[in-house]
């Protein structure tokens, strides 16, 4: 994929690739078309499969000498993702078909420059075999292990945008900052009559790591499609509007307990408006400092913002491009 195809602002660069949405139409969960078979597993290749297997071994190892280990436990893998539009609106219907996997399997189809032993691939990396030169989306579906619900919350109070930061005890982007909560779709959480629940995924984030309850007000609107094509992992963005809570109330909630209060070590708080949210993601503290693809949630979520309030997708979408421009070229000169 040609770097320009990578989500980026100013002298920020990411790998995250946006394949649907830009934040001025969300994706209803009408529109939202979901297809799993629990009876049919992703294929594997066997180098993975063999992969795979030493991760089993090696954790049943740790369990065995009372270490620390990972638990594996089942996922979904993504077969295919299609979009269409309505008839009469235009308006974005995604269709995602599911097959079943598990975590030890996705830890395997990480190693994506690990070198294959067997196949027409012998020699080459997994990356280079399966994904260099391919269009991310359309790869075998063992790769794509990974969709995440990552979550852009505005408290409607005092109107911020939240930034939290991952923990150093994250297995992954650890001291990044990131969306305000995110989730990864699981197979013991996330099935809804019997397929992957996005929207229940954003909900569950929400509620295990910020302590956003069922019966609290949420306008949960789900924006766009992304992938971070370093990592090759899905990414759904959502956008939720708290409408009754502000930053005292949430933090202190958060003084009283949060599930997963392990996997942020900072909260940020900025105020909604795009030239303060564009200012803190360019800023030093932030700019090299953040995961593949929240910067593209933040700025989907702005536009969604501004859209609702200009009443006009067009100027939501222009009313963010032109504070991009002034924050872009208020950066100081090498920065830019």
């Amino acid at each position: 994929m040609n770097d320009r195809e990578h989500f980026r602002i100013g002298p920020l660069r990411t790998t995250c690739y946006v394949y649907e949405g830009d934040g001025t139409r969300p994706i209803t969960e009408r529109n939202l078309r979901v297809y799993y078979d629990a009876d049919e597993p992703v294929y594997v290749p066997e180098d993975v499969r063999r992969w795979r297997q030493e991760i089993e071994d090696e954790q049943r190892t740790r369990a065995v000498a009372g270490r620390d280990r990972r638990w594996n436990h089942p996922r979904f893998a993504v077969e295919t993702v299609a979009v269409t539009r309505s008839d009469d609106r235009e308006d974005p219907i995604v269709e995602i078909r599911f097959s079943p996997t598990d975590y030890f399997t996705f830890l395997a189809s990480q190693q994506l420059d690990r070198r294959l032993e067997e196949g027409e691939g012998a020699g080459l990396t997994l990356r280079q075999h399966y994904l260099d030169g391919k269009d991310p989306v359309l790869v075998n579906g063992f790769l794509s292990a990974s969709f995440g619900a990552n979550v852009a919350v505005v408290t409607g109070r005092d109107r911020k945008m939240l930034f939290s930061r991952r923990s150093a005890t994250v297995g992954g982007n650890a001291g990044q900052w990131n969306s305000s909560a995110n989730e990864g779709l699981s197979g013991r959480h996330d099935l809804k009559d019997g397929v992957p629940d996005l929207f229940g995924a954003a909900r569950r984030a929400l509620r295990e790591e910020l302590a956003v309850h069922e019966d609290d007000a949420c306008d949960l609107e789900l924006l766009s499609f992304a992938m971070d094509t370093e990592r090759h992992q899905w990414a759904a963005f959502f956008l939720a509007v708290l409408p009754d809570l502000d930053e005292d109330r949430m933090r202190d909630r958060w003084s009283r307990g949060i599930d997963d209060k392990w996997e942020h070590s900072e909260f940020r708080f900025v105020p909604a408006e795009p030239d303060d949210v564009l200012t803190f993601m360019l800023s030093p503290e932030a700019l090299e400092h953040w995961t593949a693809c929240g910067p593209a949630l933040f700025q989907h979520a702005l536009v969604r913002l501004m859209t609702r309030r200009l009443g006009d997708a067009g100027k939501g979408r222009l009313a963010v491009e032109r504070a991009i421009d002034r924050v872009v070229s208020a950066q100081p000169v090498g920065e830019a």
